[in-house]
């Protein structure tokens, strides 16, 4: 046997997995496999893309875009589960490793995607698409694979490729190093908190911190992380004002304090270097560039949307801000209302005006209840079913995976959750899959995840989440059932694989449902007794849930506005990351109070990649779109409304990229998007006295 070969065989990577679903065997995977694998799989791309480029048969569907769709299988695979670790697991390995592979995977398709022969036969199909014979899903196909050449610059020069891939292969680069910078910030900092530090937290919330300690290796102490489950919980509850100071301090300066872990000098480059980009392919700016192919289509429509929210929201976040300062001249302070006390004193207004508190709802939504929840939502409407399975590897002991089943009892998908944050994961809540759903050679049924950094309950007590917890959770299994329900026969237009403005419909509009009186009334039940929520805290719970808006709002709109801003000014005009971002929060006037939810050096979704950049707004956009389409099932008189539920499922859930989403979008809801349910939604149409 020759040495390649007995490496391959000892690499669990390179071989069939013999688990059940043919699912990663993750116990036997090692960071040193890793190479190896993308070392593989990059030379079977390569020669799979050559032999399609010099086929000598003329053009046609099979031999060029089929082929295409069925090539990288290897890279696929080792790439989802390489990614998953990095993201969800991570260790000093396999961070290393990532460096590595983010520039070879820019070395291995920028020549593919800038491939003139290659592109050359796309275009010969694209030009002729009329005449072909093509399904409605082929020709979606054949569009969206000569838009994503054509984007990556493959009709330009050879000097302009050679410089595109010179820029790809920096920007990966970056990207990288920008998540690396965030983690490693988040993973240095702590604030243990003694037993004086503790006042006004609740019991959950200290055992939560303890099982944060027990996480690091400090059993028996308690502290606050970096993690947003840790940091805003702490902010509403904790009564020491200069603890919540140095706690928000920490949080807004993740990627900013100057050390081995400063993002600034990063950004500069990525802003400098994607500005160039879309001027070598012919576009004014980054923003042009990136929005030329989604629902908005321009930066113009997406200013628009966003100062149409910024105005009320402003305006309700200024009233809030008086009623603020006066709660704290009411308790006899004199002290001026800071960025670290909003959320403590707007809890406290919340529970005088509405008679409402997150802590004493939280008992009632236990995670495995709220698991629970959002399963029996999407078996009511879809008619999916899942089962609990023991026997699947997993990549760390809290994760959990459910068997999913269709109306018809076959199997349909595998969920993955890992729901409890650690100091290997990096922050926040995403959606990602493993394997995904195709039909091309046989069916492919997906392999789909959730990951949450909700806090872990101590001492085997059961993790109990906050309402904007069980909201996530909610919103991430969105995703997932986008992932699950998918229906298409190409992995390219597979569940997710849409544009950004039209990604977050699925996930956003699930949310609706968690905070149904039909839903919490059946699953929020005490920890403790058993004992449902009581009518009371329901109807008091419901009607405080718009209170606060205008601060959420916009702590929202002005990172999409800066966000935008980054990429339609010139890069030279944020040299100066700190001062740009000064002005222009000057410039739309944002409350001194109120802090961007994403300063830019934490601000991972446009800057760890390019999925979001320019694409902040797209949670807006799609929420335009899910205020209005829960309407749909609110019109029908029943939340579950069958007729409604098998349009949604057929329109959006399972047709993946197959369609143009303001068509799938019309076949749904019958008529465009209503853009004032937003605003009614988030109770901004109304008066601030109303709220």
């Amino acid at each position: 046997m020759s040495e390649t070969s007995a490496q391959a065989q000892a690499n669990p990577l390179l071989q069939g997995w013999r688990t059940p679903f043919e699912t990663p065997p993750f116990a036997e995977i090692q960071p040193e496999h890793f190479l190896p694998a993308f070392e593989q799989a990059f030379a079977d791309h390569s020669a799979e893309i050559a032999a399609i480029t010099h086929d000598p048969a003329l053009p046609d569907f099979a031999n060029t875009v089929t082929a295409l769709e069925r090539s990288g299988k290897l890279l696929t695979k080792v790439s989802a589960v390489f990614y998953d670790l990095v993201s969800a697991h991570s260790n000093p390995a396999i961070l290393e490793i990532d460096k590595e592979v983010s520039l070879r995977m820019a070395r291995h398709w920028n020549p593919i995607m800038m491939n003139a022969v290659l592109f050359g036969r796309i275009a010969m199909l694209h030009e002729k698409r009329a005449s072909l014979g093509l399904t409605g899903e082929q020709l979606r196909l054949l569009e969206r694979t000569y838009t994503r050449f054509h984007r990556a610059g493959a009709g330009l020069d050879e000097a302009a490729k050679a410089r595109m891939a010179e820029i790809n292969e920096r920007l990966a680069h970056l990207g990288t190093s920008f998540s690396h910078h965030l983690l490693g910030d988040e993973q240095d900092w702590f604030m243990e908190l003694g037993e004086d530090d503790r006042a006004g937290l609740s019991d959950t919330f200290v055992a939560a911190a303890k099982a944060a300690a027990e996480e690091r290796g400090m059993a028996g102490k308690a502290i606050v992380t970096l993690s947003r489950s840790s940091v805003e919980p702490f902010l509403q509850s904790s009564a020491r004002r200069d603890l919540r100071e140095k706690v928000y301090k920490a949080f807004i300066a993740r990627g900013d304090n100057g050390n081995a872990n400063d993002n600034n000098d990063t950004i500069v480059e990525i802003l400098k270097l994607r500005e160039e980009s879309a001027k070598i392919l012919g576009f004014p700016t980054y923003a042009a560039y990136r929005l030329e192919d989604s629902m908005a289509k321009t930066p113009e429509a997406v200013r628009g949307l966003l100062e149409r929210v910024w105005k009320p929201a402003r305006e309700r976040a200024l009233a809030d801000r008086d009623a603020l300062q006066a709660l704290i001249a009411e308790e006899g302070s004199n002290f001026t209302l800071a960025p670290w006390d909003w959320r403590y004193y707007a809890e406290k207004l919340r529970q005088a005006k509405a008679n409402f508190d997150d802590a004493a709802i939280k008992p009632y939504l236990v995670l495995d209840h709220m698991i629970e929840a959002a399963f029996d939502c999407a078996t009511r409407l879809f008619g999916v079913t899942f089962a609990e399975r023991k026997d699947i590897p997993v990549w760390h002991p809290d994760v959990r995976v459910w068997e999913v089943r269709d109306r018809a009892g076959q199997h349909k998908a595998l969920f993955y959750g890992d729901y409890f944050a650690r100091s290997s994961k990096r922050s926040g809540a995403w959606m990602t899959s493993l394997r995904d759903q195709q039909k091309l050679d046989g069916d492919v049924a997906p392999l789909v995840i959730n990951v949450c950094n909700f806090a872990k309950g101590a001492d085997g007590a059961p993790s109990l989440l906050s309402p904007d917890d069980a909201r996530t959770l909610f919103h991430e299994f969105g995703h997932g059932l986008h992932g699950m329900l998918s229906d298409v026969t190409y992995p390219s237009l597979s569940g997710t694989s849409v544009f950004t403005d039209f990604v977050e419909l699925p996930s956003q509009l699930y949310e609706h449902w968690q905070e149904r009186p039909e839903v919490l009334q059946r699953f929020a039940r005490h920890y403790q007794t058993g004992e449902p929520l009581p009518d009371d805290l329901l109807t008091r719970f419901l009607a405080a849930r718009k209170f606060n808006q205008g601060f959420a709002t916009v702590e929202f709109v002005s990172s999409a506005l800066v966000d935008l801003e980054f990429h339609t000014q010139p890069a030279a005009a944020s040299r100066d990351v700190r001062a740009f971002e000064r002005q222009e929060l000057q410039k739309i006037g944002m409350p001194a109070e109120i802090s961007m939810r994403h300063r830019p050096t934490q601000f991972g979704h446009i800057f760890s990649g390019d999925h979001y950049a320019s694409g902040y707004y797209s949670y807006m956009w799609s929420e335009v779109m899910d205020a209005d389409a829960f309407g749909a099932f609110e019109e029908a008189g029943d939340i579950f409304d069958p007729a409604t539920a098998k349009r949604l499922l057929d329109d959006i859930y399972s047709s993946g990229g197959s369609r143009d989403p303001e068509e799938a979008y019309v076949a749904f809801r019958g008529r465009e998007p209503e853009p004032d349910a937003l605003l009614r939604r988030r109770g901004l149409l109304e008066t601030p006295e109303a709220a």
